[in-house]
Order: C-alpha cells, then sequence, then structure tokens
C-alpha cells in the first residue's frame, strides 16, 4: 500500500485522556483510520533521520522483537534494527 498526501483527509497527533504517550491516527479520504502508538512512530522517524542524515545509507530494516530485559517504562514488543540482508 502507497499513501500519498493526498491521500490523507487528515493526520491527528494527540495524546488522549488518561494516557501519557501520544497516539497518531492517519485518516484516508475514503474514511480509513489507522491509529499508530509512539513507539511505531518513533521508529519510523528515526530510520528515516538516519537514512536521510547518512552519507551513503539507503536503507535500514526494524524488525519486531519482544524484550524479556529492558529499560523501566519500555515496552516489551520493540522494532529493533535488523542486520543487513534480512
Amino acid at each position: 500500500m502507497n499513501i500519498r498526501n493526498e491521500d490523507i483527509k487528515e493526520l491527528i497527533s494527540e495524546i488522549p485522556a488518561g494516557h501519557r504517550h501520544i497516539r497518531t491516527t492517519i485518516v484516508l479520504q475514503d474514511g480509513t483510520e489507522m491509529t499508530f502508538y509512539e513507539a511505531t512512530i518513533a521508529s519510523l522517524v528515526r530510520a528515516y533521520i538516519s537514512i536521510k542524515t547518512h552519507p551513503t545509507q539507503s536503507r535500514m530494516v526494524l524488525a519486531g522483537a519482544k524484550i524479556d530485559e529492558r529499560k523501566d517504562g519500555y515496552a516489551e514488543w520493540q522494532l529493533l534494527e535488523s542486520p543487513p540482508g534480512l
């Protein structure tokens, strides 16, 4: 699926009542809504900035992984950088 700017009716970023983290919802022209958690958007931004600012890097793959030992407050499921070729 490719989503172009003209396919988007609105993009809403907010901290919902009773929550601590940002949710971002993309509403498409056809009414389809996709809501992303803060960690997902942060991973996307991290990949974007890494590629955009690196002199030779043109690709980054982040793969979902369950992390048993993690920092306090971090989610069990994380998107981690994968080795090249995976």
